[in-house]
């Protein structure tokens, strides 16, 4: 039944909390009305009630009247909803059972209808995942799970960010750095860009990402508009909220709901080094301002955020040389499926090139690259040293990324890398990895990530 708006005969205010008289067609068999609440504006007053049915809430229902103050006017807006086809509002599931399907702390839980041509008895469970309220319903005769909805709101906004850095966009490797200077990189370089999933605050934060730090530090906007350039030091603020949020929106894209899928912690303030890590004891990506702002690059942003990835899906992941190798590569080939998307492959700038902004303030060949993803680095040529071990993996990965593309490559890995132990070593994720291929595509894929593997000397 759709809301109808209804006006009534004048009374007094007097009587604003008084039910009056509801007529046959709108009224639902075994319905009431509960009170929800009282409003007083300015220029009326405003009741509140809530549809009941069996004694029990209806979802989505209301009921309201409007009393003018100055005539007594009353004006009703009806959103009552037809129940059908229930008839027991006893439930057979307990309270516990659909506190234990909800993601998170429940912190509350009721009986309610869900209405409609068959309504069902629901359990109503509000809980905290860490980023917001969620609210759950739950059969309440079977137990499943009918509907999960975040209730925190959302907003999108506008901002100007390298995507993924002015050396790839412009296929420029002559560009430099010039202390932060705007004249330093052509108008051409920056992209305007929707920036997702806000949560309306004016500040970077959001379902995905949220930048931290004295809030007089941080990029502010009442419109959601964040369009800076270089010379700002919010800039890079905005690179970052978009290169993590857009990220997690890929991996959601494929299919995975539980891949780091959180408000990711970040920071671009107070760390002057030409470096940046993932520090998995707070969960918290910092970003250097040495040579090149490293969140200017978008490339750099993808790799820390593949640490996160990792350990988000294998808690203490890199705990060995191998599996720290590991995640090297994989932050390094994540940039790459990352830039994929948004760059051009050619021999000036090669996809294969990663942090090409980032690495002119510190190399002199060209292409400048932090690291490339396709040497021919193998394994019996490890070090040691976890970022030149990684290039065996990443090449690897690079390979499999030739050969299936980018969402069914990023499927295999993602997919595989949550059967990785913490101390995995370099056989025992390429044998995952192969299997994960042959139960997601067959024998055949298989055998083409196996190749990848044994072309690095990796043992499968």
């Amino acid at each position: 039944m759709r809301p109808r708006r209804i006006v009534a005969a004048a009374c007094t205010a007097g009587v604003a909390l008084s039910l009056f008289p509801i007529t046959a067609q709108a009224a639902q068999p075994n319905d009431g009305l509960q009170f929800v609440g009282f409003r007083d504006s300015v220029l009326a007053s405003h009741t509140w009630y809530v549809q009941t049915f069996g004694g029990k809430p209806v979802l989505g229902s209301y009921f309201v009247r409007h009393i003018d103050k100055k005539t007594g006017a009353v004006t009703v807006d009806d959103g009552r909803i037809a129940v059908g086809n229930l008839s027991d509002v006893t439930p057979d599931v307990s309270v516990e059972s659909a506190q234990e399907k909800t993601r998170g702390v429940p912190s509350d839980a009721k009986l309610a209808v869900l209405p409609g041509a068959d309504a069902k008895l629901v359990y109503e469970v509000i809980s905290d995942a860490g980023r917001g309220s969620v609210r759950t319903l739950v059969d309440a005769s079977s137990g499943a799970v009918i509907k999960t909805e975040e209730l925190v709101k959302r907003a999108d906004g506008t901002g100007k960010v390298f995507s993924p850095n002015p050396v790839a966009t412009l296929q420029n490797e002559g560009l430099v750095d010039a202390n932060d200077a705007d004249s330093a990189v052509p108008a051409t370089a920056y992209k305007s860009v929707k920036l997702s999933d806000l949560d309306g605050s004016g500040y970077l934060k959001g379902k995905y990402a949220q930048l931290l730090g004295a809030k007089s530090k941080l990029a502010y906007s009442k419109t959601n508009a964040f369009n800076y350039t270089r010379n700002n030091d919010f800039f890079e603020q905005v690179v970052a909220y978009h290169a993590v949020t857009e990220s997690q929106r890929y991996v959601q894209g494929l299919g995975f709901t539980n891949v780091n899928n959180e408000a990711q912690d970040i920071t671009t303030i107070g760390y002057a080094d030409d470096n940046s890590f993932y520090d998995p004891s707070k969960d918290k990506i910092t970003f250097g301002t040495g040579g090149v702002d490293d969140a200017e690059d978008a490339e750099v942003v993808w790799h820390e955020l593949g640490h996160a990835i990792q350990d988000a899906q294998v808690p203490g992941f890199g705990s060995g040389t191998e599996s720290g190798s590991i995640g090297e590569g994989f932050g390094d080939w994540w940039a790459l499926i990352m830039s994929s998307a948004v760059q051009q492959d050619t021999a000036t700038t090669p996809l294969a090139c990663i942090a090409d902004w980032d690495a002119v303030s510190y190399t002199t060949a060209r292409p400048h690259c932090l690291r490339r993803t396709d040497t021919e680095t193998k394994y019996s040529e490890r070090t040691g040293e976890v970022h030149h071990d990684g290039q065996i993996w990443s090449r690897a990965l690079f390979d499999v990324f030739k050969k299936f593309g980018r969402d069914k490559s990023a499927k295999i890995v993602l997919e595989a890398q949550f059967s990785y132990s913490p101390n995995t070593s370099f056989s025992a994720a390429a044998k995952a990895t192969v299997e994960t291929a042959r139960k997601l595509y067959g024998d055949a894929d298989a055998t083409t990530v196996k190749t990848a593997f044994a072309a690095r000397g990796i043992a499968v």
